[in-house]
């Protein structure tokens, strides 16, 4: 797929971090982009910004999930590739101070994360099952998740973050599977350390000191690395099925 101003895409967590990174890149290359995120007032500034589109939309709600590929259908006619960007992060122990982790809490990370991903997903493929297949080798459309090297390497706390993370990276092969007949790509990026909102917050010194723990390049990740290889996979037919590191080489230790 080359990404152009034919290229219709939608990124779930596009208003901030990763998603807005890719959001960018998509449209300095043209692309129409619907920009999919709880947070209207980043939501509706990126998309000023970009000349994107904005739509509201909570990926923890199957219903609102639904609501929001019928509208893209609607005002769009069709869907080439989809980004998911959207999840969290929280930190919890198994066990801590007499208490078991909170399984509501539990629940939402792996809802947001991961069943977030899998339904949006399905939705976007559901799309572009309908467009023409593209020449040379029929395909008609590209599904990028979101993983993390957590996934491989989850610290302390990172339970419900890891299984998540580790559940979105065991969908990738039989989602690719599944939709090979349809022309359908799917693959995963797993970040290492990146500037994102979940890092911005802390002190320079402790950001400075967890990119130095990444064997080269020394530095936490830039969204626009994340974007890069997003653009990569759109437009490099022979990658499918697979869940790519994008971390320097680091290798987390337990805390």
């Amino acid at each position: 797929m080359k990404i152009g101003g034919d290229t219709v895409a939608s990124v779930t967590g596009g208003a901030s971090g990763l998603g807005a990174a890719t959001v960018r890149m998509l449209t300095g290359l043209g692309a129409q982009v619907l920009i999919l995120d709880r947070d209207a007032d980043r939501g509706a500034a990126l998309a000023d910004e970009t000349g994107a589109r904005f739509r509201p939309l909570d990926v923890s709600d199957a219903a609102d999930i639904a609501a929001a590929f019928a509208d893209i259908a609607e005002t769009e006619g069709r869907l080439d590739l989809h980004v998911n960007c959207a999840g969290i992060a929280p930190a919890a122990k198994t066990i801590s101070r007499g208490e078991v982790h909170d399984a509501y809490a539990f629940a939402r990370v792996v809802a947001i994360n991961l069943n977030g991903s899998f339904f949006c997903a399905s939705h976007a493929a559901l799309m572009m099952a309908a467009n023409p297949p593209a020449a040379p080798d029929g395909e008609r459309g590209v599904i990028v998740h979101t993983a993390s090297i957590a996934a491989w390497d989850g610290q302390v706390g990172q339970a419900a973050y890891a299984a998540s993370k580790g559940g979105v990276a065991g969908l990738v092969l039989p989602m690719a599977r599944d939709l090979a007949d349809k022309g359908i790509r799917v693959c995963a990026i797993a970040p290492g350390l990146f500037l994102t909102p979940m890092l911005e917050g802390l002190p320079d010194e402790v950001r400075e000191s967890l990119g130095a723990q990444v064997p080269f390049p020394a530095r936490l990740g830039d969204p626009g690395d994340y974007a890069a290889l997003v653009r990569h996979i759109a437009e490099n037919p022979m990658l499918n099925g697979e869940t790519i590191r994008l971390d320097g080489a680091i290798r987390m230790a337990p805390r």
